[in-house]
Formats: C-alpha cells, structure tokens, sequence
C-alpha cells in the first residue's frame, strides 16, 4: 500500500496545518496566524489579490470592502468559509477572479449572495510547508456585510480539451530552490498556470469519464482529454516523469455525502460538474462541486486471466494491503485468486501482518493469518497452498505500528516443490553456492543481506528455491520503500523531488547484486525477482533493479497503454513487477498479465492488481 510519508493518511478533516504569508509562517495545527503589514491597502478586486504569480502581491495586509458573489460555501471540517468571485473582470488572463474566505466557523452566507468582504489577505499552504504543496490565496479573519440575496452566480469557466495546454509546467525558477510561486503565469501555455489562473472561479466540466474510482473520501478523478494516454478500460496511464496526462482534475463535493457518486474507472460524469477551484493537500487542483453530473456507468468488470497449461509454470504476486486475521476480506481475497488469477502456482504475497495485526504487544508470528488465507483459499475450490516466509524482528520492517508486515510465498504441493535449507531467520543473510553445478541458495527460505542500511524500517527481500517439473526456479520477493515523503506533481516545486528514491535505489542495488552472484555462478539460471518494488517500469529504480541486463522487467512486454498496477489521483501507473533473468527472457516462452481486479473499482480489497507470469522452464 502506498502511504505518502510512511505513515497513515491523516484524516482529510485535519489537513489544514500550515499557513505562509510573507511576514510569517504558521505550522500549528487547524491554526491561522497571519502578521499583517504595516501597509494597508484601498479597496482592491480580486485580481489585485490574486496577482499573476501564485503568490498574493498583498499577502500579510488588510484589504477592505472587496466585492463578489458567492459561488460555493464550505460548511464542514477545518476549512470552513466561502468563494467569493468579482462580476467585473480585468482583461488579464493570468489573475483570478476567485477566492476564498476563511471562516474557520460555518459561514452564514448563502451562493448568490453579494458580499463585501474586509480581511487580510494570507497563503495558505495545504498539509505544511514540508509537504512542498503550493499555496492558496485566501482573505483571513474577515469581516463580512451582505449586500443583497439570490443574485446570479458568474458563468464558469469552462474547462476541456481546448483549454488545457498540453505542457504541464515549466521548470521552477533555480534562484528560488526550484519553486514556482514567483514566476509570471502563463496559463496558454502550462497546464498547472491554467488551473492556478482559476484557482477560487466557479469551473465546470462536461461529459468527463472517471479515471480514479470514488475513495473513501469522497472524491474521485477525471479528465477533460478523453484521449490522452488513455487505455482500453477507461483509465490514463502515466508512462513518463515528463508526461504527467495535464486533463487530470479531482472532483469532491460541497454536497451531502450521501449524494456523491459511487463511481469506477471509465465511469462518466454525464452532464455538467459545476463548482468553485480548489487546490489541496491531497491531489493539488480540485472542482469543489455546487452541480454533479449524473453518472453513467461503463460497466467495468474485474478481469480473470488465463489457466496455466500444463507444462508452464505460473507466478503471481500480490499485495493484499495489510492483512490481519481481523479482517473480513479473506473469502474475497481467496476469490480472486481462485478465480481471477486462476490459482498460479507460486503466490508472493506482500502486506500479511502479525497474528494480532496493528497492535504493538511483540507478536511477530504470522501462521494464524497465512492460515486463515490457505483455508480461505480451499474453500473457495483452489489448492491446498503449502507456504514459506521469515518473522521480521518486531517492529524493524516498517509499514502499519505494530503489523509487522512481510513478504510469504504461498505455493501448490501438487505441482511444485519447495527446496528447504535451514537456518534463515529475520538477521542471517543468505548466500549463493554451487551444487551439482548449479546455483544454490545457502538458505531456503533467507533474507537478502538484511544487515544492510538500505532495509532500514523496510523488508526485507525474501528469498526461496524451488523445482517444477525437474527445473529449479529461484524466486525473490521484494517490497520496497514506498514514495512516502515525495512532492506532488502539483508542488511548488518542479520538477518535484522524489526523496524516496534514495532508498529504493539502494535496495534495488542489493538485489541486482545479489541476482548477479547467482548468474556468476550459473549463467542460465532461472530467478525471478518480483513484488511490490513502488516504482515505475521506467523509474531508476527498475534500471537499477535490470543493471547489467541481469533482470528484466517483463511488463514491459505489454503494450504501453497496458502497463499499469497501480490507480493515483488519476494517473494508472506501475508499482508491483515481476523481473526475469536472461535464460527466461530469451527463450521467449513466457507471458505476462497485469489482472485488473482492484485499482479501478471503489470496492477494491486492495489498492494493488496481482501480476501474473507464465513461462515454460
């Protein structure tokens, strides 16, 4: 599971924690300081607020009277307050005619009230300035007059196709570490400018088709270029850093939740999707929405591959999102990998918790959920899986407190056999020897050199020897540092860092190496190297992981546009891979499926797809 930061999510209601003017900054939580200037300025439009770099040219002063009509009131969690957006715009393309009024309590005004509003005028920067998010120009501790009632809400602007560009941003200006806030907008020009042009107008959206499913948060993602990197099930596949699809745009709600759609991937929001522009925490650029389309569904199904033949050997790995015996997803896991996966031979699980789950009392034993999965499994008409893996050192592999999460290798008794060497445990690392003139591990089941600072608070890889019909096979399961701690690619920053890499480059090295003195001592030997690597199949990470031409990322088999295991804010990209060694890939007898069964659906019972490998040894 990706979890930005290593942590859980923070509940959405608590997002605001920082604030930035030019005169101070504020990281209190739910807190708004704002040291007001000296200076004071007349009576200004919102375009004056707004100015055209992301940046208020009147941050940390007082403003009075300005005026505009109420486009959208927000009455619930910490962001509480309203848009206001002026009747009378200047000719400039690059300033808004939009803000936002904080509150802080529910505001007592109405959409198509005129208003007249006197505050101070403040950046707000949505989860922190660490985060590197940009900020929203807002109108802080306000005095408001209301002017008259039921006037008529400014036209939104129309967002589509025409009016993205095609470029996302331009490069963040160096004299300022990178940042974007100080340069001159250019919203023909740059998709981000364009949306920060808006940022507080009332926006609309028509006919869009959804690309990341309704979450538990209410929200779900469109676009506004139906062909832009899309794929044959709905989605848009993110292939490239450069390429970053600019028609991406989250849709929340000001309405009831209850009314918000329940949505999957190639889903649409038929009709027009009308509200004020956001940008938050969670997703950068945001239609707050007043009017929803009505949604049509497009009648996703959960895809089922295909059964192993005979002589082909079938591995899948899996990340089943922290799995605990508390939890009631088992009968549906097992489902799918009876049905949707066809029961592989070799399952490499990712994310099984500890016996109790998130409860740090130091049980680290994990039989009773493996179990509990196996039977699961049995009822649901598959195999009697038999299994393998190593107990983490309490609290050493990171993920949820208390989880202890690791990588399993379920696999089938009746079709391949598992090599047992004794003494792995979660601190001995294992070796390559040679028996018979074949590579060998010194342990079976062992850990990749788990001393290594590159598994710091991180699991370590699992590795296991098996036989099928004759031929041994050696597996690694991985699970990398997830991209906790990266900046958006909404960030002030651009091209936003990925600081997360550092660690994954790492592991990625410890396993290349590791892959290699199995190869140095048996040419043709058959590894696969596979799991939740958190990564992108065109990431340094994945090179790293191939150097030397020992591995290769076989979801590169597919074509582009199918290429993906992994559903974020609109984006559909790769995390979880099953890499090949040399004498697998030349024969050419191998087929790979990435199996579409949750990172489409609201419903999902993990956020990862299985990947399925087939190949004839």
């Amino acid at each position: 599971m990706f979890v930005p930061g290593g942590i859980p999510l923070p509940s959405k209601s608590s997002a605001r924690l920082a604030a930035l003017t030019v005169a101070a900054v504020c990281s209190t939580v739910a807190t708004m300081v704002v040291v007001p200037s000296a200076a004071h300025a007349d009576t200004v439009h919102i375009h004056d607020i707004q100015g055209t770099t992301r940046l208020s040219p009147l941050a940390g002063q007082k403003v009075t009277d300005v005026a505009g009509i109420v486009t959208g009131v927000r009455t619930y969690g910490s962001s509480r307050g309203f848009w206001i957006q002026d009747t009378a715009p200047d000719a400039d393309p690059a300033t808004s005619e939009g803000v936002f009024v904080f509150t802080s309590t529910k505001p007592t005004v109405a959409v198509g009230d005129s208003v007249t509003v006197t505050g101070t005028v403040s950046e707000f920067v949505p989860g922190g300035t660490s985060t590197g998010n940009q900020t929203v120009t807002e109108i802080v501790k306000p005095t408001i007059t209301v002017v008259s009632s039921g006037n008529a809400v400014p036209a939104p602007v129309v967002v589509d196709a025409r009016s993205v560009p095609a470029a996302y941003t331009p490069a963040g200006d160096t004299a300022a570490s990178g940042s974007v806030n100080a340069l001159t907008l250019r919203p023909k020009k740059y998709a981000l400018d364009y949306y920060e042009s808006l940022e507080g107008m009332n926006v609309q959206v028509k006919n869009a088709r959804v690309v990341t499913a309704t979450d538990p948060y209410t929200e779900l993602w469109v676009t506004v270029k139906p062909n832009e990197n899309d794929n044959r099930r709905g989605g848009t596949v993110y292939n490239a850093y450069t390429s970053q699809n600019t028609g991406r745009l989250q849709i929340q709600s000001l309405g009831a939740v209850a009314d918000f759609p329940t949505a999957n991937v190639g889903d649409s929001l038929k009709g027009a999707t009308t509200g004020p522009l956001d940008y938050n925490q969670f997703g950068g650029y945001t239609l707050v929405a007043n009017e929803l389309g009505t949604l049509k569904q497009g009648g996703l199904k959960r895809e089922t591959t295909r059964k192993q033949s005979r002589n082909e050997l079938a591995v899948a790995t899996y990340n089943v999102e922290n799995l605990d015996p508390s939890d009631g997803t088992f009968a549906a896991h097992a489902a799918a990998i009876v049905n949707n996966l066809q029961s592989p031979d070799i399952l490499s699980l990712e994310e099984i918790q500890d016996n109790n789950g998130a409860t740090k009392d130091g049980t680290v034993a994990a039989d009773k959920t493996v179990k509990k999965l196996i039977d699961a499994i049995v009822a649901a008409g598959g195999p009697a899986y038999d299994w393998r893996s190593i107990n983490p050192v309490d609290l050493a592999d990171g993920g949820e407190p208390g989880g202890n999460i690791r990588q399993v290798f379920l696999f089938n008794p009746a079709r391949v056999s598992f090599t047992d060497r004794p003494g792995g445990d979660a601190t001995t690392a294992v070796g390559v020897t040679k028996d018979h003139g074949k590579a060998a591990l010194t342990l079976s089941p062992g850990r990749i050199d788990p001393a290594n600072a590159a598994w710091t608070n991180s699991r370590k890889p699992l590795a296991g020897e098996f036989v099928f019909r004759g031929k041994t096979v050696i597996l690694i399961a991985n699970h990398f540092a997830s991209k906790g701690g990266d900046q958006g690619l909404t960030s002030q920053f651009q091209p936003p860092a990925r600081s997360s890499e550092t660690q994954r480059h790492l592991q990625a090295t410890a396993v290349n190496t590791f892959v290699k003195d199995i190869l140095k001592v048996q040419k043709n030997a058959d590894v696969i190297t596979l799991g939740d690597i958190n990564d992108f199949d065109f990431s340094g990470t994945a090179k790293l992981l191939e150097n030397g031409h020992a591995l290769w990322s076989a979801i590169k088999s597919l074509p582009k546009r199918e290429r993906y295991t992994y559903d974020y804010q609109g984006n559909s990209q790769v995390l979880d891979q099953i890499l090949i060694s040399p004498s697998i890939r030349r024969g050419r007898n191998f087929d790979y499926d990435s199996v579409h069964i949750n990172s489409e659906f609201n419903d999902q019972i993990s956020d990862h797809d299985p990947q399925v490998l087939r190949y004839q040894p």
